[in-house]
Formats: C-alpha cells, structure tokens, sequence
C-alpha cells in the first residue's frame, strides 16, 4: 500500500570545513539557507544538526545564532589549539556516533 507522506530526512551540517573550505576553493561563502531550502523540498526534516567549534566570540556566536534561525540545532564542542600550532574540535567521531 503506497501512501504520499513526504521523505523523511535529517541534515547532519560539519560546519567548520563548509565554513573554511568554500570560500578557499570556490571564491565564496557556503549559502546554507539555500542548501537547506534545496535538501528539504518535499521532505520532512525530522532533524537537523550543525557539529561547530567554540571559540566564543561574537562573531561566530551571531552565526551559530543564524544556524539555530534556520532551524539547526547547534552543536558545540570548545576550539583547542595544540603547542604545534594546530587546531581540532575532534568532531569526527561525535559525528559518526550520532
């Protein structure tokens, strides 16, 4: 028996690499209300999740509050900066967990 519920998905969003990665390889900043708008046409968006770094200033407190707007929920784990000079939030395996 067939039915016309819409699709049911959940957008999982690792916004540090999108954030980086985008404006370095394409010339321009990711547009995520258009992804979103663009993944979730006739579908239920049961959840939708962006994995972020912390550093805590204002700047990316305002964009972590345009995420939440769009209707991700924020999820945050505090930048950690090594004694060689890199930097890693570790959200691979939280990612995978989830």
């Amino acid at each position: 028996m067939s039915t016309n519920s819409p699709e049911r998905s959940s957008i999982v969003l690792e916004v540090q690499n999108t954030y980086y990665t985008c404006p370095q390889t394409y010339g321009r900043n990711f547009d995520y209300n258009k992804f979103c708008t663009n993944v979730t046409t006739g579908r239920e968006v049961v959840s939708a999740y962006a994995y972020a770094t912390d550093r805590g200033d204002a700047k990316q407190q305002q964009f972590q509050n345009i995420l939440r707007a769009i209707g991700f929920t924020v999820l945050l784990k505090p930048f950690v900066e090594r004694a060689d000079g890199s930097a890693k939030a570790d959200w691979d395996v939280g990612i995978a967990l989830d």
